[in-house]
């Protein structure tokens, strides 16, 4: 009798475990793996601030999403990442507003050279009614823009002299993004604009491929650009904003619930990550200064905003509907 009571409780015991690890392996089956892309290596402020989301939103959903994010653009350079989140095959991602041009065509409007007069007036214009508008123009391309990040000012950097005028730039080979604004903003400059990939710039200002770039302080420190070009001069040219962007496809299957979880995260992602970057804009110009880069401000930079009408006037004029949305963005700052 002992025996089969032994036996009875064992039977019992082994199918609670069952019952248990079917439960768990249910739970976990249920749970959305998110993937995400980040052009950035980890210690990145844009990476930290997206490591917070995706705990935020792992924690606060019980584990009913749980994101995972791919750094240093292994999933692709940014064109490729835009595509698999707009059909779905990456559910989050960081984009700079830069490459997304050619695909939303009123986020041109935020690569225009000059556009905002400084970060803080980004800020102010994309936290309002008309980042919105923005946001609205992204969904319509299948992508959910819930937040904006930084990216500071955007200079010139070059392996031959300092930047101080427009005739500087003269005869320049430049890598710029993929987007024919920026092609036709070094053009302007009298420079060679070589859109390229930004896994190629290194090798490429190394070799003499291209004489020069243009980007923040951050990415110019962390990608190691300042090794191979020392002339980093403060033409301040472009102010980008960059989203947290969920592709419509993944945002559409969460309840109202976990929308609004998902959206708060991406939230006080953007709120991290603003102060982490000012922070890290300190730290990588202190860097790169005691590596011995030579860093110049532009005095005149009203010659170089000069030089950019001709690019203003041929926007508006093959996109009028966007017109009021470039007076809208430069009235917010005055």
């Amino acid at each position: 009798m002992l025996i089969n009571k032994t036996i009875n409780l064992s039977k019992t015991l082994t199918l609670v475990a069952l019952a248990g690890a079917v439960s768990a392996a249910s739970a976990s089956a249920l749970a959305d793996q998110w993937r995400g892309w980040n052009i950035h290596p980890p210690s990145y402020p844009n990476s930290i601030a997206l490591e917070s989301f995706a705990d935020e939103v792992a924690e606060k959903t019980e584990g009913r999403i749980e994101p995972k994010i791919y750094h240093n653009a292994v999933l692709g350079d940014q064109p490729d990442a835009i595509e698999q989140t707009r059909n779905g095959a990456l559910d989050f991602a960081n984009f700079n507003m830069g490459p997304m041009g050619p695909i939303v065509s009123a986020t041109n409007i935020l690569s225009l050279p000059f556009i905002f007069k400084s970060p803080d007036d980004m800020y102010r214009v994309m936290d309002s009614e008309i980042g919105d508008r923005f946001a609205d123009a992204l969904e319509e391309k299948n992508l959910m823009a819930l937040s904006w990040f930084g990216s500071g000012a955007r200079s010139l950097y070059n392996t031959d002299h300092p930047v101080n005028t427009p005739v500087d730039v003269e005869g320049l080979k430049v890598r710029v993004m993929n987007n024919d604004l920026y092609v036709q903003m070094i053009d302007e400059l009298g420079g060679n604009a070589t859109p390229m990939a930004y896994s190629e710039v290194y090798q490429s200002l190394k070799t003499g491929v291209i004489d020069g770039a243009e980007n923040n302080y951050p990415s110019y420190e962390s990608s190691g650009h300042y090794e191979v070009a020392k002339y980093y001069s403060l033409t301040e040219h472009l102010i980008l904003p960059e989203c947290l962007c969920v592709a419509k496809s993944s945002w559409d299957t969460l309840s109202a619930e976990d929308q609004g979880i998902v959206r708060e995260a991406a939230q006080h992602a953007a709120v991290e990550q603003r102060q982490l970057w000012k922070e890290r804009a300190e730290t990588s110009r202190q860097r790169v200064l005691d590596a011995g880069v030579e860093i110049n401000e532009v005095e005149d930079k009203a010659a170089f905003q000069a030089k950019m009408q001709p690019i203003y006037d041929d926007f508006v004029a093959e996109h009028p509907d966007l017109e009021s949305l470039v007076e809208d963005v430069q009235a917010a700052q005055e």
